[in-house]
This record gives C-alpha cells, structure tokens and sequence, in this order.
C-alpha cells in the first residue's frame, strides 16, 4: 500500500508527535507514504471569513502538485481539519465545472492545473479500512491488555462526509483498540465536539465542552484521538475543566498510531510519548508490563 501524504501545519508544530507516529506506525505495518514536495497551509478555519475561493484555492494548490507529482490516487491526511477542507475542493469541484475552471485560472499563476479524480481520506479510514484489524492483529506483538482506551473521533473526520464510519455512532477505532488487545472504554462521548477553536475566541463554551468530556471518561486510562485540535483542547485544558467541574482530571491522550505503534512492538520514543502534554505516571507504569 501506497499513499500520497499532506501532513500539514499543525503537524510541524504543536502534534509533531501525530506525525512521527504515524510515518512509524504506518511504516511498520507495511504502509508506504510519498509527502507532497512544497506543500503549504490548506486554509484551516481562517481562510473561509476571507475569502471563500481563496478557502478553495489553498487546498487545491496542494492536490494540484500531488497530480503532477505522482500517478497515485489517493491522499493520506492525519488532520482532520485538512482532510476536511481538502475533501471539501474534490467533493466541490466533482459537481461544479465553473468552480474548478476558476480555481485553474489561479492555479495557472503557479503552473498548476487540478483535475478531478484524487481521492482524500483521512488516516482513520486507511488503518480501518485498508489494514483494519484482521492485518493489524497478526502484527501485535506488545499485547495491550492493561489498558481500558476511550475513543475519540470529534467532529471533522466525519462530518460533514460520512464516508468510512457512522459520524453519530462511529466504531471504527473500536475493532483497532480491541485488536491491540487493550479494552475499549464503554462511553458516549466519543462523537462529542471538544469546543474546537471556541477554546481561543470562547473559552468558557469551549472548557465545558472540554470537561464533559474529560469527566465521561473518568475510569479509562487514556483517550485515543484522531484529530492536533481535539488533543490540544484534552490535553492542555485538564486542570482548568478540574477548577471547572471540582472534579480531579488527570488522564493521558494520545493520538491513535501512537497507541497502535505501541501495540507493534515500537518504543515510547519511538511514537514520540515524550511531545504528549497529558501521558500520566499510571499509564507510564503500565507500559513496560505491555509493551
């Protein structure tokens, strides 16, 4: 298996460990990957209130240069803000000839030109669907039996495109978590919104939708997300939601391929535990009895 791979901005920076992690994991179940060459920001939630075709645009630049780049057809992207605003320009431009005439005549500025036929997917449906858990289980070789993970997909990698999982009841990381030996976390909250950017312009919504969350998920050892924003607001916001709720919080996140990564035979290093914010003394103690 082979994919084009946009990594995009927020996994230079603040998840590095979401991209490191997933180039380790993925390479070692087999999966190869070809980064984009001169990629650039895909918009994220800014470029919409400035212009609407630049929010096209910026996207489009991206899988213009994976078409000239490559013949392969399909875009892996961890992100879930950037698989959602580059699934959004395909699913656009499928349906709307004028709209990617007129993303062309920018494009032409760069000697780019898109055309319709790339496939987005974000990096849950290529593990869950593509190496799911019948290939994932043979490769397991540091049972995670210790270990109760609460799974947690937020809105964008589902919404508005249901294209590998229920967005009200999504279950695709749960055959994944089970198949690492570890068990799933019985809760509801999993589709939930974490608040999203309202943490920066509303804090107060976003801190209590950050500590419901983190409340539900009392008795499970870590969360397992998908999504740089969903980790920040779990990771970062736990002793505000505690002073919120009077509850103690304190309870580890990690990214999915960090977990999965643990379960066939990486190091802690190696999926980079040591960027994570929230990785508690618990589940650091309970490591070296699993993995």
């Amino acid at each position: 298996m082979k994919y084009l791979y946009y990594p995009g901005c927020s996994l230079e920076g603040s998840a590095k460990e979401y991209d490191l992690s997933t180039r380790a994991f993925l390479a070692a179940v087999g999966v190869e990957l070809e980064e984009i060459d001169d990629w650039t920001c895909c918009g994220a939630s800014a470029a919409e209130a400035l212009s609407s075709l630049l929010s096209m645009v910026l996207p489009a630049r991206n899988l213009a240069l994976a078409q000239k780049q490559s013949d392969l057809k399909e875009v892996l992207v961890p992100c879930s803000a950037c698989y959602l605003n580059l699934k959004k320009v395909t699913e656009k431009i499928r349906k709307d000839a004028d709209l990617l005439e007129t993303i062309n005549v920018v494009l032409a500025e760069d000697d780019l030109k898109l055309k319709a036929g790339l496939r987005v997917r974000h990096l849950l449906d290529v593990v869950s669907v593509d190496i799911g858990e019948k290939q994932l289980a043979p490769r397991v070789q540091s049972n995670l039996a210790g270990l109760e993970v609460a799974p947690y997909y937020g809105c964008q990698c589902l919404r508005p495109y249901p294209v590998f999982d229920d967005p009200e009841a999504p279950r695709s990381m749960e055959t994944l978590i089970s198949a690492t030996g570890a068990r799933v976390f019985n809760w509801e909250m999993g589709a939930r919104c974490c608040g999203a950017s309202h943490m920066s312009t509303k804090p107060e919504v976003g801190l209590e939708l950050v500590s419901a969350i983190l409340q539900a998920a009392e008795g499970a050892d870590a969360i397992v997300t998908v999504c740089p924003m969903c980790q920040m607001n779990l990771e970062g916001f736990q002793k505000k939601a505690a002073r919120k709720s009077g509850q103690p919080v304190n309870i580890s996140v990690l990214y999915l391929p960090q977990l999965l990564g643990l379960a066939v035979g990486l190091t802690p290093q190696q999926v980079r535990l040591d960027l994570n914010l929230a990785v508690t003394t618990p589940f650091r103690r309970k490591l070296p009895q699993v993995a």
